[in-house]
C-alpha cells in the first residue's frame, strides 16, 4: 500500500504543547494517537457578528482548566490519546476556496484518526459531511445542536453559508433523513425552514420541547427516540455538530447570533453523556466568538463539551 501522506503543519499561531487542547503532547513516537483535533479558523459566512475564527484558540485555552482531563462521569482522560494538529491552513476570503482547501486535507486526517473540529462558523460542517460520507460509504446520522435550523435554500442571496448547510446536506444525500435530529431550535423563521428536517423524515426537539428536562432520566425519551431511529436504519455512523448558540446566552454569550430561551449546559452534558455509546465518527463545535464572550463562559462550555465527547468515545473503546 502507498505510504500515507504527511499531515499538514499546524497553522495560525505559534504551536506548542501549552497551546494545544488539554495541553495534549504532539510527540507520536510511541505510535499514532487514535483521536485528533484541529481548528478551522473561518467566519466568512456569519450573518451577524464576526469573530468565530478566533474560537479554536479560545476553546484550547479554556481546556487548560481541565488539568489532567480525567472525566468525572467516564473516569478516563483523553489527554494521552489525543493529538492536536493545530489550525489547518485555509483561505479566509472565499467560501468555495476554503471548502476546497479543507477537502484536500480531510482524507489523510480521517484515515488516521477519529477527528474533532473546532470552528469557525457552521459553514465548515458541509465539507466535513461530504468527506465522511465518502470515508464510510453511506449517508450519516447527524445529531445537530443549534438555535437555528440552518435549512435555508440560500444565504441572503448567496447560494451557501452557515445557514444553509443542513439543506445542502439533505439535497446532496449526505445524511440519512430519518436519523437527522435537531436539538434546541428556537429562532425566528418561516415554517418551511423551521420544519424542513421534520418534513424530510427527521426529528426536531425545539428548545421549548426541552424546557424543564435536564437530568438523564428526564431526557430519556429524547435519547430513546434517537436510538430507535438508529436501529430502524441499521445503525448508520453518527456525526455530532454542536453550534454553541444552542445554549441560552446566559450560558454562552460569546457567539455571533445569540437567541434567548436556549438550552442549559446541564441539558447538553446529559445528552452527550447519555448518547456516547452511539457509533460516532466525529464531532464539530462551532460558532464560539470570543470577542463577545464574558469571563470565558462560552469557551469554557465548548471545551467541556468537546472534552466530554472525547472522554465518552475513549471510554467506549476501553469497554
Amino acid at each position: 500500500m502507498p505510504e500515507t501522506p504527511p499531515l499538514p503543519p499546524p497553522h495560525g499561531f505559534a504551536f506548542t504543547d501549552q497551546a494545544s487542547f488539554l495541553k495534549a503532547p504532539r510527540d507520536e513516537s510511541a505510535g499514532l494517537k487514535p483521536f485528533g483535533l484541529a481548528g478551522l479558523c473561518w467566519d466568512g459566512c456569519v450573518t451577524n457578528r464576526p469573530g468565530a475564527r478566533f474560537g479554536p484558540r479560545a476553546i484550547r485555552a479554556a481546556s487548560h482548566m481541565l488539568c489532567d482531563g480525567i472525566h468525572p462521569h467516564f473516569n478516563v482522560s483523553p489527554l494521552q490519546h489525543l493529538t492536536d494538529l493545530g489550525d489547518l491552513p485555509l483561505p479566509n476570503t472565499s467560501l468555495e476556496a476554503m471548502r476546497a482547501a479543507l477537502a484536500a486535507q480531510l482524507p489523510a486526517l480521517l484515515d488516521q484518526r477519529h477527528m474533532v473540529w473546532l470552528g469557525g462558523d457552521h459553514s465548515v460542517t458541509l465539507p466535513l459531511l461530504r468527506a465522511l460520507k465518502v470515508r464510510h460509504g453511506r449517508p450519516l446520522a447527524v445529531i445537530h445542536f443549534d438555535a437555528h435550523c440552518d435549512t435555508w435554500e440560500d444565504h441572503f442571496g448567496e447560494p451557501s453559508g452557515h445557514g444553509t448547510w443542513v439543506y445542502e446536506a439533505f439535497v446532496e444525500g449526505l445524511v440519512e433523513p430519518a436519523c437527522f435530529t435537531q436539538l434546541g431550535i428556537r429562532s425566528s423563521g418561516e415554517r418551511a425552514a423551521r420544519e424542513y428536517v421534520r418534513d424530510q423524515g427527521g426529528q426536531i426537539f425545539t428548545a421549548r420541547d426541552l424546557r424543564g428536562l435536564e437530568s438523564p432520566a428526564q431526557l430519556a425519551a429524547v435519547m430513546d427516540a434517537i436510538r430507535q431511529r438508529q436501529a430502524a436504519q441499521d445503525h448508520p455512523p453518527v456525526y455530532l455538530s454542536l453550534d454553541i448558540d444552542c445554549l441560552d446566552p446566559a450560558f454562552a454569550p460569546g457567539t455571533g447570533t445569540p437567541e434567548p430561551g436556549g438550552m442549559s449546559s446541564n441539558q447538553v452534558l446529559s445528552l452527550l453523556e447519555g448518547l456516547a455509546d452511539l457509533p460516532f465518527v466525529g464531532m464539530d463545535c462551532v460558532e464560539v466568538a470570543p470577542p463577545y464572550d464574558h469571563a470565558e463562559m462560552t469557551a469554557n462550555a465548548a471545551a467541556h463539551f468537546v472534552w466530554t465527547y472525547l472522554s465518552g468515545q475513549l471510554a467506549k473503546r476501553k469497554d
